[in-house]
């Protein structure tokens, strides 16, 4: 036998162990996704609101002739080699993903490159990170840093719920099948998920004219903190109306509903943010409840993104499931 039949023999009999279906292990791969993004999002405001930025002064090594942090960076270099770190466990995990994917990957696409998509963004987020050291934490960088990952929490929430069959082409949920939602709800849930990404994205602008800036030395962007942080509160005014007046549409729909458990979700997540929000800033930023605040903003991405994604599915279900103009109803 020749190599290259060796080789596709290989292949052949590694593939034919893969799944040929959604398994246990892809819905484990995709919640792991989802907080290993959210946690990296906690970390990295870990990094800044210690004055961790600069732990490792130089990229892509941590110091000049060392890969990893040395003893004498002491805790920043940790706290800051660590972030690094979780990037690569997030690597590794998108990468089993597509190993398991394989043999999906034409059948399953929409799961396929939501998975291609998280590790095609290791790559990208490293080289902002490294341009957000080499600049002396150049706020808008590291705002640019965080909202990749902000997009990729949106991206693994997309993937549980897939991998779930709650949306995508086999969202067979009995919690949801057959039931009618709305053109308003459809909308609200547009505008609420809207409203998350606007806050979130004026957010990083109210940090970067704040006082944690991740190193002592580190530029501001020079806006008027006050103004700044008026601006980013009118989509979260915005947000507080949608969710409400959505969880009030959907509550008749019964504690076992998916949309209605969606709304519900998002609403605790608005409230838990309106109190940190205004908590943090009534008593000069604090950098636990700073932290916390980044904590649930991304919570709140993932619950507006699933909320969002429940509604519209719901919406391409009755499409399908719509009897053709002129048809005999079949009883």
């Amino acid at each position: 036998m020749s190599l290259t039949q060796q080789l596709k023999h290989g292949l052949h009999s590694v593939g034919s162990r893969l799944p040929s279906s959604v398994n246990p292990t892809l819905r484990w791969l995709a919640v792991a996704s989802l907080i290993g993004q959210s946690v990296l999002i906690v970390t990295g405001g870990a990094v800044r609101l210690t004055a961790s930025g600069l732990g490792c002064p130089t990229w892509p090594q941590c110091t000049p002739g060392s890969l990893v942090n040395t003893p004498e960076m002491g805790v920043h270099g940790i706290i800051e080699f660590g972030n690094r770190t979780l990037t690569i466990v997030l690597a590794v995990v998108a990468a089993s993903m597509l190993v398991f994917l394989w043999n999906l990957r034409k059948e399953r696409k929409d799961l396929f490159w939501l998975a291609f998509s998280l590790l095609a963004s290791i790559p990208v987020q490293a080289v902002i990170g490294g341009i957000s050291v080499l600049t002396g934490l150049n706020p808008w960088a590291v705002s640019l840093h965080f909202l990749v990952s902000a997009a990729l929490v949106v991206v693994a929430m997309l993937l549980v719920n897939r991998t779930y069959g709650r949306t995508g082409r086999d969202d067979h949920s009995s919690r949801l099948a057959g039931r009618p939602v709305s053109k308003t709800v459809r909308q609200l849930a547009g505008v609420a998920a809207l409203c998350t990404a606007a806050a979130v994205l004026l957010g990083t602008m109210v940090t970067g004219s704040g006082p944690h800036a991740g190193d002592a030395n580190a530029p501001r962007n020079d806006l008027n903190p006050d103004l700044i942080t008026r601006v980013h509160v009118l989509p979260v005014y915005l947000l507080v109306i949608s969710s409400v007046i959505l969880l009030a549409l959907l509550w008749r729909r019964g504690a076992k509903d998916t949309l209605r458990h969606g709304a519900l979700l998002l609403v605790a997540g608005v409230l838990f943010q309106g109190v940190i929000g205004y908590s943090q800033y009534f008593t000069g930023l604090p950098p636990l409840l700073v932290g916390l605040h980044m904590a649930g903003a991304a919570y709140m991405l993932a619950t507006a993104t699933n909320l969002a994604d429940l509604a519209f599915a719901a919406r391409r279900r009755s499409a399908r499931n719509a009897v053709p103009h002129g048809s005999a109803t079949v009883r």
